[in-house]
């Protein structure tokens, strides 16, 4: 359901549609579901097909239902809106749990492949499985429920400061801003406040998740996540450590290249020079994404000679716009236009009369024409990128809607995230001069600077995007226990971050609750395997619209080749493992870094180049 990124980082939310498909599953009566074994006899292919076939029907009948309770108490937070969306969630655990389970009977019946897939899929379908007691039930979604209501809540009021109060937007702001890291910090912290009082909660979460997780047949809630990508859990955590591990040595330039800058701006008592850096002073609440602090690290020739940014503003570029910017490059690739219900229903600015979760995210309240944008979309070059990340859930969502509903999905979550930000690497000098917006390509020489600035937001990201779900994994199973919570917070952010606290934390604090993916129990590892996929998905179109330069200068705007060969990926949704998916568009069936690397091979030499020169 969610996705996005607030600051170009990646991500937002459990897969929308397998979520959303079977909220709708909600308040399902099983009486209404063929109830295989009814007669004590071994079932029939054709009584498991007859089984999955109407629970889809019921699942798409619900849908429209279960979607808007939700889509209303994200747009209006209050106690009624919460307590219809706990309902409805719970109704959906009840019911797809129970489904899964009925499933579970026609185990060993010789299905087609397509009937055997959509079994699969029905019990790997929630990200939140619950125990059977109906009480347990109940207790779990309302925790799940309370606390991302209180994360879209939170507010940091500074004492001394009567009546003045700073939502997370706000806070975000000052941290892009600001290079007073008394000021940095104090927000850092007053955010950072949020959470704790939700911590007890969540270890309750914890404990009831992975009771229904066991209940299922998995290990606990963080082996059921992984089971999702179409090889065992054990397969997956491998695969996620190779990714890794082909990006690491970028990532230890860019960062070996920032600390030294950061060195210079604030000092050795601040930034060790061969410690961790201070999360406080990148720009970003959780340190995922560096662009914010571009100005103290830019190359002195670094200048391409315009800021998207700027020109925006200047022309008065309103929030609308913004989004019709994005619509724009997916019809020039032959997507179809947005239809009119998204324009009415959708939300782009943040209301001044009530609360509501800012945090962007793309929806599909029917599973077919109606998808919405919510983002309290800030004009500025970020949000200009994350309009067309969102977008991409959007038209994904659209080009499967005629799929079975259990199909209706990205291949893996990693493709649903994967998809706009392969559409926004084509955000280039080239592309904003063709659609008007800079009146001059910069030359080559402004290169590193533009591949720093993505580096930044790219690059900079992958260790956070790999450790969300390191941390999940291992309180799931036990291995970070609740009394260490914090501890192991803060261990894999210095392992794979090399980033500190910017004061001394405690297990009073709950610093991994004040992440919205955390509050919202949308599970993260989609988001560093986007990262990966987003450049194996640019290289791909880049090939197959004939270009063959440098890949930080590519943009498939217009072309109708590279966007029939998106279309044909997006269309077969989730209906066949996302090695044949990946295939189809890039010839390739394995994810792979190299891409990435390639992208920004320029740019390691120039680091690396830079580092030793600051070291001499």
């Amino acid at each position: 359901m969610k996705s996005s990124r607030s600051t170009i980082n990646l991500i937002v939310r459990p897969s929308f549609i397998l979520l959303l498909l079977l909220s709708l599953i909600a308040g399902c009566s099983f009486a209404q579901v063929p109830s295989p074994n009814a007669n004590g006899a071994k079932p029939t292919a054709a009584e498991a097909e007859k089984f999955i076939r109407e629970a889809e029907k019921r699942v798409s009948d619900l849908s429209i239902h279960a979607s808007r309770a939700d889509w209303v108490n994200s747009n209006f937070i209050t106690d009624d809106t919460e307590a219809l969306s706990a309902q409805a969630n719970q109704e959906l655990i009840a019911a797809v749990t129970q489904l899964a389970k009925s499933a579970r009977k026609f185990e060993g019946v010789k299905l087609s492949a397509s009937a055997e897939r959509k079994f699969k899929l029905l019990r790997l379908a929630l990200t939140l499985p619950a125990p059977g007691n109906p009480a347990e039930r109940e207790e779990l979604t309302k925790i799940a429920v309370s606390m991302k209501s209180d994360y879209g809540k939170g507010k940091y009021c500074p004492e001394g400061e009567k009546g003045k109060c700073l939502s997370l937007n706000d806070m975000e702001r000052i941290l892009a801003t600001s290079r007073n890291p008394e000021e940095l910090k104090q927000i850092w912290l007053g955010w950072h406040k949020v959470s704790p009082p939700y911590r007890p909660r969540y270890v309750r979460y914890v404990d009831l998740a992975n009771k229904g997780a066991r209940e299922m047949g998995f290990k606990d809630v963080g082996a059921m996540w992984r089971s999702n990508y179409d090889m065992t859990p054990e397969a997956f955590a491998i695969e996620m450590e190779r990714l890794w591990q082909q990006v690491k040595p970028l990532y230890d330039s860019l960062y070996n290249y920032t600390r030294q800058k950061l060195v210079k701006q604030y000092g050795t008592q601040l930034v060790p020079p061969h410690g961790p850096i201070p999360a406080h002073l990148l720009g970003n609440m959780w340190s995922q994404t560096w662009g914010n602090i571009y100005s103290i690290l830019k190359p002195a020739n670094g200048d391409p000679g315009y800021s998207l940014t700027e020109t925006l503003k200047q022309r008065k570029t309103d929030a609308r716009q913004m989004v019709r910017y994005g619509e724009g490059f997916f019809t020039s690739l032959g997507f179809p236009a947005l239809p009119d219900t998204f324009w009415e229903r959708s939300l782009f600015t943040k209301p001044m009369d009530r609360e509501v979760v800012c945090h962007a995210s793309a929806w599909d309240i029917d599973n077919q024409k109606d998808v919405r944008l919510k983002m309290c979309i800030e004009i500025n070059d970020e949000d200009f990128a994350t309009v067309h990340h969102e977008l991409g859930h959007n038209y994904y969502q659209m080009a499967y809607a005629p799929q079975p509903p259990l199909f209706q999905s990205g291949a893996h979550d990693g493709f649903h995230e994967a998809i706009g930000d392969a559409v926004a690497l084509s955000v280039t000098p080239e592309y904003l001069k063709q659609i008007g917006l800079i009146g001059q390509v910069p030359d080559a020489s402004a290169d590193i600077g533009l591949l720093l600035q993505l580096a930044l937001d790219k690059v900079a990201f992958l260790p956070f995007g790999y450790l969300v779900d390191q941390w999940r994994w291992k309180v799931f199973s036990g291995e970070i226990g609740a009394v260490d919570y914090n501890k192991g917070w803060w261990d894999l952010r210095l392992k794979y971050q090399g980033i500190a606290p910017p004061s001394p934390r405690t297990e009073q604090d709950f610093d991994a609750g004040a992440k919205y993916h955390v509050a919202d129990n949308t599970p993260y590892a989609r988001y560093f395997l986007a990262t990966i996929l987003q450049f194996q998905f640019h290289r791909a179109l880049c090939r197959e619209a004939g270009y063959s330069g440098p890949l930080n200068r590519c943009s498939i705007y217009g072309n109708k080749k590279a966007g029939a060969k998106l279309i044909q990926m997006m269309e077969m949704g989730q209906s066949r493992p996302w090695p044949e998916a990946l295939k189809a568009l890039t010839g390739e069936d394995r994810m792979d870094a190299s891409a990435i690397l390639d992208y920004f091979a320029p740019l390691k030499k120039w680091l690396d180049e830079q580092n030793r020169a600051m070291e001499q």
